[in-house]
């Protein structure tokens, strides 16, 4: 048997994890491999090649629905929902650059095992909100089915939200149901120049908690915004905060005003639109200010999800320490690069986000180190205990991406 099985459909998927289990082998789920650096070392026997599991099955952009293949590129789906004037408004992230990859790999598939979504996070949810059914295989090599075309059709277990962040390991999935939603008319971006973290966080808040719908609201302190390369925006000295707005012309112009009257006591004020806009945006949900091919890409990466109004609080303690910060989702997401270290800052920095709330995800250092410290935020006893038993649930025989997340998990 080759190291790597690459299956053609659904059937050979199940065959495949059928054999392993009465072999004996665990498999490594994988589409594209643009996130097979995240993780715990794999600790697998075969790779199961899920990327020629691919095309777009179903379309109805009247309906708001789609269905494709797992290993379907999401640059695919991508290219043909802005042709019918739609998005993935759960604005998915290329780990691609982050982890010192090509951008534009992943897949369909990928994008809801991990549970992905970028700024407008904030507004539109994560993948999992848009995750309509699946089919995949479970580790006991039984297909299963779950969800449908529409929102409100579930009985029972909600098995596409479970799949959602599981990364792999419960089931490999093959085919997917997605809700797309209308693309905005046009966008764009009020950059509030020279604000302190802890300002910026106080000026996200208040712009969150006012009329203008706001779907993106950023913070980058100014050494990171050299490192983003878009147009004049990285030229002019000093921190940006951002703020994005979506819509037709006339509401995203009345909003724009609106917003800049509440944000002109905060700083100098500046407006990108179109191309301008997009880039930004996409700079910032791909972490370009800390891609493996800038200044520091030895350094490790932490993902933080807390409290917003806590964003500044982590950043600063990061900074103190050497490190850079990044707030996304109104400060309610900072992005860490440390300086290099035997666990990578590890010890520390979950003491601090276990005293603010929230949770940490380390996203890019070498394998000796993801092997030695936990990669994901560790569970609580009683959490532990669960996941454990769903896994075991899915799959007993831990077939499938065998201790991804958690040790013996």
């Amino acid at each position: 048997m080759a190291d790597i099985l690459q299956p053609r459909d659904a059937k050979d998927v199940e065959a495949a994890v059928s054999w392993a289990l009465a072999e004996g082998k665990a498999l490594e789920v994988a589409g594209a491999g643009s996130k097979r650096l995240i993780g715990r070392p794999s600790q697998t026997d075969l790779t199961l090649d899920l990327s020629r599991l691919r095309g777009v099955t179903l379309y109805e952009p009247e309906e708001l629905v789609l269905s494709a293949k797992a290993g379907t590129p999401l640059a695919e789906i991508e290219a043909l929902t802005a042709a019918n004037g739609q998005e993935l408004a759960f604005e998915p992230m290329d780990y691609g650059p982050l982890l010192g990859q090509p951008g534009d790999l992943g897949t369909i598939g990928g994008a809801l095992a991990t549970n992905l979504s970028g700024p407008r996070r904030l507004k539109a949810g994560a993948a999992r909100d848009h995750f309509l059914g699946v089919a995949a295989v479970s580790g006991r090599g039984e297909t299963f089915k779950s969800g449908g075309r529409v929102v409100k059709n579930v009985t029972g277990y909600d098995m596409c939200k479970l799949l959602a962040g599981s990364w792999g390991t419960l089931a490999a999935m093959t085919d997917v149901t997605i809700k797309t939603l209308p693309r905005a008319e046009t966008e764009a971006t009020l950059l509030v120049r020279g604000l302190a973290a802890a300002s910026a966080v106080r000026a996200m808040s208040a712009a969150m908690g006012s009329s203008c719908d706001v779907s993106g609201a950023a913070h980058l302190p100014s050494n990171l915004v050299k490192r983003i390369a878009v147009g004049d925006i990285a030229d002019a000295p000093g921190a940006i905060t951002v703020f994005r707005l979506e819509g037709v012309e006339p509401s995203v112009r009345h909003r724009l005003q609106a917003l800049q009257t509440l944000m002109r006591p905060s700083g100098s004020l500046e407006t990108a639109g179109g191309q301008a806009s997009r880039q930004l945006w996409r700079a910032i949900r791909n972490v370009m200010a800390f891609a493996a091919n800038t200044n520091g890409a030895d350094r490790p990466i932490w993902r933080i999800s807390t409290a917003p109004n806590n964003g500044a609080l982590v950043a600063a303690i990061a900074q103190e320490r050497g490190g850079d910060a990044m707030l996304d989702w109104a400060g309610g997401l900072v992005w860490l690069a440390l300086p290099p270290s035997d666990d990578a800052g590890a010890a520390w920095l979950r003491r601090t986000v276990a005293d603010f709330g929230g949770h940490a995800t380390f996203i890019r250092a070498p394998a000796a180190i993801r092997a030695v410290i936990e990669v994901f935020e560790p569970p609580d006893p009683g959490l532990g205990a669960l996941t454990k038993r769903v896994k075991e649930s899915f799959d007993p025989n831990g077939v499938l991406n065998r201790g991804r997340m958690y040790a013996g998990v």
